[in-house]
């Protein structure tokens, strides 16, 4: 016994060591003591909250052989036969069955033929069927009229951790107990008294991390405290700490992390970069940081919407401190970029080969996304509504031309396939969809609700790919540079039916006099360099500083 993981030895064996879970073996508890007990228990909730230990003890709970008379679960140390044996899971009228590898018919009609014949010497025969939602939906079928009336002496019980998985047949069948997450406090308690009867030293921020770490699952908190126990019994003086944790698990520090977006925000890739590659040459695992990422996010939110960060087992008072500190430097649109960017990067580590290269350039991401002041850019692009508009549209006739034959033929297929959408039958958008549409009368209309619909990468193929040539509506006349995204013609057809409820036509040009907005506004700031050169504030400046060398302007708001 003393041999057996942490998982197994301190698994309870009574309804009153279930964490968590009070509530549902109350509820078991009072059928079982009244007689009434459903044919069918469904047990659902995520993995390691107790679902096959639940079934386990209702198994005993229904045949114990103390509660005959007394109509109390047998609930000492010493158990009587029939509960030691379902303990030991060798008793012959308690049949476990693993659905996820047993999931055919076939599987079903033995268990079906077996509960025909009465238990040999329990009061009940019991059917525990694990993960039953991995049945075939003939095997489901197959199971229907037996679930809904068994034998007088059969009892079914089916845990879960997808129960939408399940028909709706079944589901009506059963009488369901839905086990949640263990809290952290709940989970932290509990990990003390193992760590106490295991002799084991660990110090209380170790033990808070693994129960955060465990996401509420008792079994996966029980065997990471394993883990850490036996690395600290090789060297039984020392005590387990929470960096020891942490870089067992291959997660990130917190404050390391918060560090890192302190860089961010102020622009320095460079020292981002630093943090991360340090962060990485611990140890660090890339879906651990990126959860971590998200986490900070959602405090760093918390804490501009909310005030001040009360206690939180999830984050330390110097920790704390720092987010007040860098919190005046992010809004809620920065945070909301960042948690888009941040989801993203979570999926591409599914198909990238390189995490480390994904990180890199998830934090050189963020870097540039801090550096994008969105509302200046709104404003700059309203100011110059009617400077842009008129440019190539008023007072001058535009030569539609063939196209080059040095077009991708990625823009020429978009532009097939655009084509045929005016023909095609209209996507189902939902009237909300509709109702919300806004007018775009220009191109600096598109442009703000790029912004404002968080759309970056079209955002920024509009402003520094695209040269417009002219807008009408319902029709948008462009030329283009070779880094021009391959889906953009397609992305912006759906974008404009989508925020207009009409259907737009984007067409192709040649115009060698074209600018994007990019190119004018770098036009226009060269232009206000020279000029600024010319002046005598300039003269003066270049006169007190000799070496100094003037490379930008800006204005004060």
């Amino acid at each position: 016994m003393t041999n057996k993981i942490l998982a197994l030895k301190y698994r309870p064996q009574e309804f009153k060591d279930l964490i968590g879970q009070e509530i549902m073996a109350q509820t078991i508890i009072n059928a079982i003591k009244l007689g009434k007990t459903p044919n069918a228990y469904l047990l659902t909730g995520i993995r390691g909250v107790g679902k096959t230990t639940t079934a386990r003890l209702i198994a005993k709970a229904l045949n114990c052989q103390k509660n005959e008379n007394s109509k109390l679960v047998c609930s000492s140390e010493k158990f009587c036969p029939t509960c030691q044996e379902i303990i030991n899971s060798n008793h012959i009228d308690i049949l476990e069955m693993d659905a996820a590898s047993k999931t055919g018919i076939d599987d079903v009609r033995e268990l079906i033929e077996n509960s025909k014949y009465s238990p040999t010497s329990a009061k009940f025969k019991i059917f525990i069927i694990d993960e039953v939602h991995m049945l075939s939906k003939q095997a489901f079928n197959g199971l229907l009229k037996t679930l809904e009336e068994p034998p007088p002496s059969l009892k079914f019980i089916l845990a879960t951790t997808e129960v939408r998985k399940i028909p709706v047949t079944i589901l009506s069948r059963c009488q369901r107990f839905d086990l949640k997450r263990v809290s952290v406090d709940q989970l932290c308690a509990h990990l003390k008294m193992i760590t106490v009867k295991e002799k084991g030293k660990i110090s209380e921020d170790a033990i808070k991390l693994i129960a955060r770490t465990s996401e509420g699952s008792v079994r996966d908190s029980i065997s990471l405290l394993d883990r850490a126990l036996i690395s600290q019994s090789i060297n039984e003086s020392k005590q387990v700490e929470e960096p020891d944790v942490r870089k067992m698990l291959g997660l990130a520090d917190k404050s390391k992390i918060i560090s890192l977006f302190k860089e961010v925000l102020s622009g320095n890739e460079k020292d981002a970069l630093k943090v991360l590659d340090e962060l990485i040459n611990n140890g660090l695992d890339a879906k651990n940081f990126l959860n971590d990422i998200l986490e900070i996010l959602y405090i760093f939110s918390r804490r501009i919407n909310l005030g001040p960060i009360k206690k939180d087992m999830s984050i330390s008072e110097a920790d704390v401190q720092m987010i007040d500190q860098y919190s005046k430097d992010i809004d809620m649109q920065d945070i909301g970029l960042f948690w888009q960017l941040t989801i993203k990067t979570i999926d591409d580590l599914r198909v990238v080969g390189n995490e480390n290269l994904s990180l890199e350039m998830f934090i050189m991401q963020l870097t540039h996304l801090k550096n994008i002041d969105f509302r200046k850019e709104i404003l700059n692009i309203e100011n110059n509504n009617n400077q842009l508009s008129n440019e190539n549209l008023v007072g001058k006739k535009i030569e539609d031309k063939p196209l080059e034959t040095n077009i991708p033929n990625q823009i020429k297929n978009q532009l097939k396939s655009t084509n045929q959408i005016m023909t095609d039958p209209v996507k189902s958008y939902s009237q909300d969809n509709l109702s919300n549409k806004n007018e775009i009368t220009s191109f600096q209309d598109l442009v703000v609700r790029a912004i404002k619909e968080k759309e970056i990468e079209l955002k920024y193929d509009l402003e520094r790919n695209v040269k417009l040539v002219s807008f009408n509506k319902g029709k948008i006349d462009i030329s283009f540079n070779e880094k021009l995204n391959k889906n953009f013609i397609k992305n912006l057809t759906e974008k404009l039916l989508l925020w207009t409820g009409e259907r737009w036509i984007i067409s192709l040009s040649k115009n060698a006099n074209a600018k994007s907005i990019y190119e004018k506004n770098q036009e226009d700031r060269s232009n206000k360099i020279e000029e600024f050169k010319k002046s005598k504030t300039a003269h003066d400046i270049q006169k007190a500083f000799p070496d100094a060398k003037l490379i930008d302007l800006s204005e004060e708001e």
